[in-house]
């Protein structure tokens, strides 16, 4: 039976050593207690002893005995000598001389008492057995569901598979379609989806038996197939599809048409109106200018004159004051000045505020045609903070029927404190309107614009939901939080009481302001950063920029040198090459069951992973004459094969090789990381691209958001639309890593910030090193704690006079615990939490405990930037910083086809290509990086001396070797097993590819 749920690689590995045991892994698999020690001593020799207790600890960790006992590692053997007191642990090669009956004996024992592994072929068919069993049992519980629920619901799925008579699609294939135009017509239609999904009332199933991911999984496979398939399932697995499918469209449903109305007010509203107003406000600066230059001239005359009244004690003139005055203007012109300034210049001090209010309430037209839909929504739920906008909300139905021409709204009927400041006077003082009639328009849009504020502070949410639902409810409570809590608190290091904690923070905080203040002596005039003493009493710390590193003759001469051994290689080859290493197109396996159905699949993931990453659609890699190249088969892999979690599954072959590579030792262990963004212009219409002129001119584009460790692989990435504040999405984007080791310290290029964001990091174990823009600004905090000794500061005293409240950190620690918990184990996001926890600037209590949490690690990343000596914290920051821009490099020229702007319109289409571009930029990340590796050894065995401070330096982003273009080949080029190419003679002459071989 074929092993179809492991690789060939996973199946040669299973049941041996497949790698060195670590420390830990000793510790726990190969210690002796007393139990281990009395049998191990019946055994008369030594070479016995020492074999035996092998033989037993190799049982515990790989599951069964293996042929050769001592195919091992041997830090094993001495481990266990160590422990046995055996001097010679190479006595144990005598263990095999007798080794078969002690072993029949063993076996026999384990085989009757169940403790073997069973063999490789018996385990693929048990595992082929009980998915077998478990698929069923899943299909019949979630139809089983469903039957209960109501006996009429699956007939009424199974009718969405019908396609109406004049249609050409069916039902189920029109719901799944996502809005993408962003009008109020479209938002209307958008709200009609998630009704028209809603009507089959899928929360009522009981189905919390069933873990979500394998509902998840279902909805996947059945929404990956066109209707037929659903169609021709067999009950119960027909019934359960739907189901699956259902419940996923309608929180998929809820969500785009909640992004929709997030873009309609941002773009079609706030930004429209926004844009008028400047424009009107602009238009009036040059009268403005003009009244205020002749109000500027009469001014001066006149205070002059004040002033000689005042000197000589003489009598006021008003008569010689208009005089003066009139000498530089007419007193005419300067009436009409004054009158012109205050006509354009309000006296309200939000006055372009209150004028774009006013411009708003012009808007009513755009979203008149979704206010009933919007209003009636059952999808909608608030939280104590907004039940007051969703009881707004509810009353725009009645709203946008009235007929105000003939009834005029009056302020009795609307709610008053949903009016801010800003919108009172269009609200209550439209000049068009009979004294003392509220302006239905401006109120109705004033309503929307508190939901659009409340949604994004989740203060109103949805509800089934993924990105829009409420965040109080998904933190770990009770007995769930019971459950994980031990555990959790374990591997965050905070399994003691927070106060112990706290006192220990606040020790490391007092030294890094000690530290400082001796560097700072120590330095002296020759200090990197000095105090200055404001006027107004502020202290500001000015810190010298940061000069750039020389570059020594050896390492220009070790890079031209390297650059040119590297081979010269095509795309597709590459990918080819790297998974005879990795096998990491392994990973790509069927939606429905997990498994590979098909010849030449890694030649088809292969012309999709070029077709994507290089953004070049199907036509250059699609050959008719080649069944694993041609179209049909191609969309099929597409469709089937190429998704989220496969690939992040291939990444995870392609970091761990990477870590495994001699050279990237002397770049980096993994711990330290940087997360940016590329921006990407989507010209198509699209809801999951937003509007950023400073990046994408008058058009829309995402985020691709990506990690990056300092061993240079890419360890995760998530994308976004528009271009957000990226410290709300990179706890997200590290807590969904695809693999590699947690990084501990996470650099970032003038991320926006706050407090808040640096007590979210601490507290999950992260050393959140922002590169700020603006450090001499920065608010310096101190720490003290009743118990806990602090000194004084010396010359950086005054720098330390704000100080952290810790007593709100104290009350709120219980809460803070369980948000780190939740966030670990992913049941809530950490944008949500921080949308949250900010409410536009006035933190909840709970956020401002985060806050004060932390201005301590805040701090201590200030003080290690600062150091008046050391520079090398801020390098080791922007080191990281500069390798993720030649990444970024690395990625806009791969991505070359289309002028590099994304087509895709939905956002599981932009997810799919940027992680497949992610993918390839890894691969050919590790394929540079053996070849640097293997380089380096050439030279040093033709007896060049390479200093490791020059290796340190060198890049493996640099890919002047690859080619890009042309015309795709997809025919395998791999050497043999564990071989590598040819290194080029880096003396030989620099032949193109178009260069002939006679020339």
């Amino acid at each position: 039976m074929p092993v179809e749920f492991l690789s060939d690689d996973q199946a040669e590995a299973y049941g041996t050593f497949a790698e060195e045991p670590t420390r830990p892994e000793l510790e726990r698999f190969f210690f002796l207690d007393d139990v281990d020690r009395d049998l191990i001593a019946l055994r008369r020799t030594e070479h016995h002893r020492l074999g035996f207790a092998l033989q037993m600890c190799t049982v515990r960790y790989v599951g069964l005995f293996l042929e050769d006992p001592l195919a091992v590692p041997w830090a094993v053997v001495e481990h266990l000598a160590v422990q046995l007191g055996i001097e010679d642990p190479s006595v144990v090669k005598r263990y095999t001389e007798r080794r078969q009956t002690l072993y029949d004996h063993a076996v026999g024992w384990l085989r009757r008492h169940r403790v073997l592994l069973p063999g490789v072929s018996v385990l693929a068919r048990q595992v082929s057995e009980a998915r077998q069993v478990a698929e069923k049992r899943l299909h019949a519980t979630v139809a089983g569901a469903a039957r209960r629920a109501d006996p009429a619901l699956p007939g009424d799925l199974v009718a969405t598979l019908k396609t109406p008579e004049g249609s050409r699609f069916s039902e189920l294939e029109r719901l799944r379609r996502p809005p993408t135009r962003t009008t109020g017509t479209a938002f209307a239609r958008a709200l009609e989806r998630v009704d028209e999904i809603g009507a089959y009332r899928l929360g009522r199933l009981r189905l919390s038996q069933i873990p979500p991911n394998r509902m998840a999984a279902l909805a996947r496979y059945a929404l990956g197939s066109k209707a037929p398939l659903p169609e021709r399932a067999a009950e119960p697995k027909r019934t359960a599809m739907l189901t699956a499918v259902m419940r996923h469209l309608e929180a998929k449903a809820i969500d785009e048409a909640l992004d929709l109305f997030q873009v309609l007010m941002a773009t079609r509203l706030l930004n429209s109106a926004k844009r008028k107003t400047e424009k009107e406000r602009l238009s009036t600066l040059p009268q403005l200018e003009k009244a205020s230059r002749v109000l500027a001239r009469a001014a001066k005359v006149l205070f002059e004159e004040l002033e000689l009244v005042e000197e000589h004690q003489a009598d006021l003139d008003v008569a010689a004051l208009w005089a003066a005055v009139e000498e530089v203007a007419p007193r005419a012109a300067v009436m009409s000045a004054a009158a012109t300034v205050v006509t354009l210049v309000p006296e309200d001090e939000n006055s372009a505020e209150v004028a774009m209010r006013a411009a708003l309430a012009n808007r009513y037209a755009t979203v008149r045609p979704f206010l009933a839909l919007l209003g009636e929504s059952k999808a909608l739920d608030a939280a104590s903070a907004g039940k007051r906008v969703l009881a707004g909300v509810r009353g725009l139905p009645a709203l946008a029927r009235r007929k105000v021409g003939i009834k005029p709204l009056l302020p009795r009927e609307v709610d008053d404190k949903l009016v801010p400041p800003a919108w009172r006077k269009a609200v209550y003082a439209n000049p068009d309107l009979p004294q003392g009639a509220v302006d239905r328009d401006a109120y109705v849009v004033c309503v929307l614009e508190q939901l659009h504020r409340a949604l994004n502070n989740r203060d109103v949410f949805a509800a089934p939901s993924h990105r829009w639902s409420n965040p109080r409810a998904r933190l770990l409570d009770g007995p769930d939080w019971d459950a994980v809590e031990e555990d959790v608190l374990a591997a965050l290091s905070l399994d003691m009481p927070v106060t112990e904690h706290l006192a220990e923070l606040v020790r490391g905080l007092d030294a890094g302001w000690k530290h400082l203040a001796e560097r700072l002596e120590e330095a002296g005039p020759a200090a990197k950063v000095s105090i200055e003493v404001q006027d107004d009493g502020r202290v500001k710390l000015n810190v010298d920029k940061l000069g750039a590193l020389g570059e020594p003759k050896s390492l220009t001469w070790l890079r031209q040198r390297v650059e040119k051994m590297l081979p010269k290689i095509d795309l597709p080859d590459l990918l080819f090459e790297v998974n005879a290493w990795t096998s990491f197109l392994d990973a790509f396996v069927h939606l429905g069951d997990g498994t590979t159905r098909m010849k030449d699949l890694p030649t088809s993931v292969v012309a999709l992973l070029v077709s994507e990453a290089c953004n070049i659609g199907l036509a250059p890699v699609v050959n008719p004459g080649y069944e694993a190249l041609t179209r049909a088969r191609l969309v099929h892999v597409d469709q089937y094969y190429l998704r989220t979690d496969t690939i992040a599954a291939a990444n995870a072959r392609l970091i761990a090789a990477q870590a495994g590579i001699p050279i990237v030792r002397y770049w980096g262990d993994g711990l330290l990381a940087s997360v940016d963004g590329l921006r990407f212009q989507v010209p198509v219409r699209t809801i999951n691209a937003a509007p950023s002129p400073k990046y994408f001119g008058f058009k829309r584009g995402i985020t691709w958001l990506n990690a990056v460790n300092d061993q240079v692989a890419g360890i995760g990435q998530m994308v976004v639309p528009g271009t957000p504040r990226d410290s709300l999405h990179i706890l997200d984007a590290l807590l969904n890593l695809d693999g590699g080791v947690k990084p501990e310290m996470v650099a970032t290029d003038n991320a926006s910030y706050s407090d808040m964001v640096f007590g979210l990091f601490k507290i999950l174990g992260y050393n959140f090193s922002p590169r700020f823009r603006d450090l001499d600004d920065q608010r310096f905090w101190r720490a003290t704690m009743p118990g806990v000794e602090t000194g004084t500061y010396g010359a950086v005293e005054d720098l330390a006079r704000n100080r952290v409240d810790l007593n709100k950190v104290i009350t709120h620690w219980p809460d803070m615990l369980k948000v780190a918990g939740s966030l670990v184990t992913n049941q809530v996001r950490a944008y949500d939490l921080l949308r949250m926890f900010g409410r536009d600037g006035r933190p909840t209590p709970l956020g401002a405990a985060f806050a004060e949490y932390g201005r301590i690690a805040k701090t201590e990343h200030l003080l290690r930037v600062v150091d008046p000596v050391d520079d090398t914290y801020r390098r080791q920051m922007n080191r990281q910083l500069t390798v993720q821009e030649s990444r970024h490099k690395l990625a806009r020229d791969v991505c070359h086809g289309k002028r590099g702007t994304i087509h895709q319109a939905y956002r599981d289409g932009m997810e799919d290509q940027l992680g497949a571009l992610g993918l390839v930029l890894n691969a050919i990340v590790l394929w540079t990086t053996k070849y640097i590796d293997a380089a380096i050894a050439q030279l040093r065995a033709n007896g060049h001396e390479i200093r490791d401070e020059d290796i340190a330096r060198l890049s493996p982003l640099k890919h002047r070797n690859l080619n890009l273009l042309g015309r795709y080949s997809f025919t395998a080029s791999v050497p043999a097993a564990g071989a590598l190419r040819p290194l080029r003679d880096p003396d030989g002459p620099e032949l193109d590819e178009d260069d002939d071989s006679e020339e």
